[in-house]
């Protein structure tokens, strides 16, 4: 378990070192060429690295029922949560999800962050969302997952 928090600690600490040099303008111009997409990659990382240490924490201190067998979960939800995170970006900017009723001149990258962040921390809710999309707009069913089903 030491060696999952100690993962999931300098991922989290990796993507804020990252985003925060990718934000002031330190990183090589070939990244920063792509800067909000990075940002929305690394954001979706920070929440799901926060997501799985909240798990630690309540699966080994508060439920005492950590259980080894979702070692490999640990591990890979970040990895899921940083795609997550980027796909937020593709379908904000493609328009096919929006942040607020009004288009606004003033609007920020705020919100893509924000937004980013939550695919990161709740990577099943965001999944199921964009499955909604998927089905509302080109009429693709909704995989097994989502719909409640066993493989």
């Amino acid at each position: 378990m030491k060696k999952i928090v100690a993962y999931l600690i300098a991922i989290a600490l990796m993507d804020i070192g990252l985003l925060s040099a990718t934000r002031v303008g330190l990183m090589p111009q070939w990244w920063q060429s792509l800067g909000l997409v990075v940002s929305c990659t690394l954001m979706g990382g920070v929440g799901g690295a926060v997501y799985c240490l909240r798990g630690v924490y309540l699966n080994a201190a508060v439920r005492k029922s950590w259980d080894a067998h979702w070692q490999s979960w640990y591990y890979i939800r970040p990895v899921v949560s940083h795609l997550c995170g980027a796909v937020s970006f593709l379908f904000l900017r493609a328009g096919l999800l929006l942040l607020e009723a009004q288009p606004s001149t003033q609007s920020t990258d705020l919100g893509f962050l924000a937004l980013a962040f939550i695919a990161g921390l709740n990577v099943d809710k965001f999944i199921t969302k964009i499955e909604d999309v998927a089905q509302a707009t080109w009429g693709i069913e909704k995989s097994r997952t989502s719909k409640g089903e066993e493989k």
